[in-house]
């Protein structure tokens, strides 16, 4: 039986994460919690006697827990959102020793939105169709656009054979902003009330418009394919993974 870590274990996701854990059969090795918790605060005992690790907490934690994972030899499933460019780089360093599952969103819908976004960019040409990429999060949201919004956004620039800051990113737009850059791909974020998560990506010319949409009502389905993920990985070699891979996309 699969013994599963979760860092960060006594918030929101923790607990479903928890909770997915025994539905799937699998076991709980434990987890971490800020100081004052009930659990654990050392990621490094955790992961000694887990099989893999979860972490769903924050990008100033994930270099701690991705140390804690590499140190132990054991997977990590990363799905934390907001890293910057040289957390990205320690993540992609880290995967040459262990198996690491990063992804922006673990919903197996939006991993087939991703895969349909990059197919769409692929036949609408920039110069006739406009990308623009909307997404809706609960008040409590510290980043934004969400990392499901950029992943969108870098699957229209994959299909478009580019990438997503050699396109150019237009968001934030306020006053006079001048015309729209062609090739371009938007964003806009809002936050309001407890809304799980609503992505919509669209492609409009002069002509029609076409849209694709998720909207994500319960955070269940995110710790169900994290779970899903953890099992996924313990029977792979060191590498980089996302949810493509693991739903047998990649």
């Amino acid at each position: 039986m699969t013994k599963i870590g979760i860092l960060g274990i006594s918030g929101r996701m923790g607990h479903l994460l928890a909770e997915e854990v025994a539905t799937a059969g699998a076991s709980l090795a434990g987890g971490t919690a800020r100081r004052g918790e009930q659990w654990p605060t050392d990621p490094t005992a955790l992961a000694r006697v887990a099989d893999v690790l979860i972490d769903f907490t924050s990008a100033e934690a994930a270099p701690t827990h991705l140390q804690a994972a590499l140190q132990a030899r054991k997977p990590l499933i990363l799905g934390t959102s907001g890293l910057n460019a040289k957390q990205e780089a320690m993540v992609a360093e880290a995967a040459r020793d262990i198996p690491i599952v990063h992804a922006a969103n673990f919903a197996p819908g939006v991993n087939l939105v991703l895969a349909l976004a990059e197919r769409l960019a692929a036949a609408l040409p920039p110069e006739a169709y406009d990308a623009e990429i909307v997404e809706t999060h609960h008040r409590q949201k510290i980043d934004a656009p969400s990392g499901t919004a950029i992943a969108l956004g870098r699957a229209v620039a994959a299909g478009r054979g580019t990438t997503l800051e050699a396109a150019g990113i237009e968001s934030g737009r306020d006053g006079h902003t001048g015309p729209r850059k062609t090739g371009a791909i938007g964003f806009a974020a809002l936050r309001a009330g407890q809304v799980v998560g609503d992505h919509t990506l669209l492609f409009a010319s002069g002509a029609e418009h076409i849209a694709l949409t998720h909207r994500s009502f319960d955070r269940r389905v995110y710790a169900t394919g994290a779970v899903r993920a953890a099992l996924w990985s313990v029977k792979q070699p060191p590498g980089l993974y996302g949810m493509k891979h693991v739903l047998g996309m990649g």
